[in-house]
């Protein structure tokens, strides 16, 4: 284990915890003033394959089963630290947005059974590895220093065929186009940026401690970063049905 990842257990749990890092992914326990909680996630900037994925399902599926016989689902805290989806053909023949679909559906199972999901981003969080694990969290949590972003400009600018300088302009008033922590931030897609004064424990202490009602869109709304994603959801969920013709 590296002297960066003890240095941070140290930080967020320095009642002590019990965390093995096999390859790129990790799986543990930690004791915090909450009580114990289960720790996963990657390390080492991995980019997320097919045996990632299984890797990350399995351990959220551990822990449903440790605290089956408990009924007393313990927080789940997630660390991501991913380059994003491994990009290679073998990956892409074996279907791997269908491995991240079912990495999904696990983290998902975990939320419906009473696990409080708290994600800690630690290093970087890119693309499909950071959607279909980390981004699904009830609390997602910037450490410093990070990177955060979906797709790097000069690729957004291929794929949407506008010119590179006009989405950096755009990068600069709407942090739709841009990436970093902050802009995810005003976005609501992250809840909370953390300083190296913060006490993490404590910090991390909250997080476990809140509900699992998504608040992001409310969040981007609050912040001034997405407008309108507040307001067509609240127009949808409240939309009356329309009467079918005879």
């Amino acid at each position: 284990m590296s002297h960066e990842l003890i240095a941070l257990w140290q930080r967020l749990f320095p009642l002590g915890y019990a965390i093995q890092v096999t390859g790129d992914t990790l799986c543990g326990s930690a004791n915090t003033t909450l009580g114990p909680v289960h720790v996963l996630g990657t390390t080492n900037h991995v980019a997320v394959n097919s045996r990632i994925a299984l890797t990350l399902a399995q351990q959220v599926m551990d822990c449903m089963l440790q605290d089956e016989e408990t009924h007393q689902p313990r927080p789940i805290i997630m660390i991501a630290d991913t380059q994003g989806q491994e990009l290679s053909r073998r990956e892409e023949l074996l279907g791997l947005n269908g491995y991240f679909a079912h990495l999904a559906r696990c983290v998902e199972a975990a939320r419906l059974r009473g696990h409080r999901l708290v994600t800690l981003i630690h290093g970087e969080a890119v693309s499909g590895g950071f959607l279909a694990f980390g981004l699904l969290a009830d609390a997602i949590v910037a450490l410093p220093q990070v990177e955060v972003r979906v797709m790097d400009l000069r690729a957004m600018a291929r794929i949407t065929r506008i010119d590179y300088t006009r989405l950096t302009e755009l990068a600069q008033d709407s942090p739709v186009f841009a990436p970093g922590p902050e802009n995810y931030w005003r976005m609501g897609g992250i809840h909370e940026l953390w300083t190296q004064e913060d006490n993490w424990a404590e910090r991390l202490v909250a997080q476990c401690g809140g509900d699992s009602q998504d608040t992001r869109a409310a969040l981007g709304l609050e912040r001034k970063g997405r407008l309108l994603a507040f307001s067509v959801a609240q127009r949808v969920l409240h939309a009356t049905p329309a009467t079918p013709k005879a």
